[in-house]
């Protein structure tokens, strides 16, 4: 396997995987210089996650829009080298608010410009693997949390505080959210990888959406039942997503997948993680 990283984050994003993988450096505005070191390693599936500007206050900024052609100049890499699979990873942005279960069927409606450079991202290297004929798998991801996650992100954000001894602010916490452990998504990728068959459109999440104030107690106790969580102290943004339910189904109809990884063994595992990063840092 060869994994491409933005130059200089080998030791951030894949310290266990150096010197298991080849690496390659490289990020979204040179993608031009990948391809030489991509003809020599000659992938056969290739695998699109990274994108710039995922932090809040850059989700509708113009500047997403530079990804959409990222993406597609990617994907006519890809059919230049002679792969057979491109899969992109998507976002529940593209639907845009939904107000229950959400299936690959539901009409992408996004509101903001972080879910319609997804959505165009989607269409742009559809439309380019089909010119080379390559099978293209496009993942709309709901919530993803564990170790290594955006600080900025809910989970991360509480057991940081929590762990200073700080009282994390919170919006009301009424909206219901599906959450799936990283190690799962991965394993998801993978399926598709693996099953010629997995083409389109697949949504990749739980499929299982709990209140959001049941998911933060919970992960409150596993670090200090006494510390007060300041629920409702910060109001809600603009376009809040107030119900994210992947149904899963077409995934795992045509690659097996399930998670596999419980909501509580995900909260401990990305506790012990941080844990151990605050130790080794001590």
């Amino acid at each position: 396997m060869a994994a491409i990283v933005r130059p200089g984050t080998t030791q951030v994003r894949l310290p266990d995987l150096a010197g298991a993988m080849r690496i390659i450096e490289g990020d979204l505005d040179t993608i031009g210089a990948l391809e030489a070191p991509l003809a020599d390693f000659h992938p056969d599936v290739l695998v699109h996650a990274a994108w710039a500007g995922v932090g809040a206050q850059d989700r509708d900024r113009p500047g997403q829009l530079r990804n959409v052609v990222a993406a597609g100049e990617l994907a006519a890499l890809a059919g230049r080298l002679g792969a057979s699979t491109f899969i992109g990873i998507g976002s529940q942005a593209e639907y845009g608010p939904v107000s229950g279960r959400t299936d690959e069927a539901a009409p992408p409606r996004p509101v903001t410009l972080y879910g319609i450079a997804k959505l165009s991202a989607a269409l742009a290297t559809q439309r380019i693997c089909a010119q080379a004929s390559l099978r293209w798998a496009w993942l709309r991801v709901f919530s993803l949390f564990g170790p290594r996650d955006n600080p900025e992100c809910l989970i991360p954000m509480v057991i940081e505080q929590i762990g200073r001894g700080q009282r994390p602010q919170l919006t009301a916490c009424t909206q219901r959210w599906d959450y799936l452990y990283v190690e799962d998504a991965a394993a998801a990728v993978a399926a598709v990888a693996r099953t010629p068959s997995a083409a389109g459109l697949f949504n990749l999440g739980s499929g299982r959406a709990r209140p959001l104030l049941e998911t933060v107690v919970h992960l409150r106790d596993l670090l200090d039942p006494t510390v007060p969580l300041g629920v409702g102290e910060i109001p809600y943004g603009p376009n809040p997503v107030m119900h994210l339910e992947a149904d899963i189904g077409r995934l795992t109809a045509l690659t097996g997948w399930r998670p596999t990884v419980t909501l509580g063994d995900g909260l401990r595992a990305t506790i012990a993680w941080h844990r151990n990063l605050v130790s080794g840092m001590q």
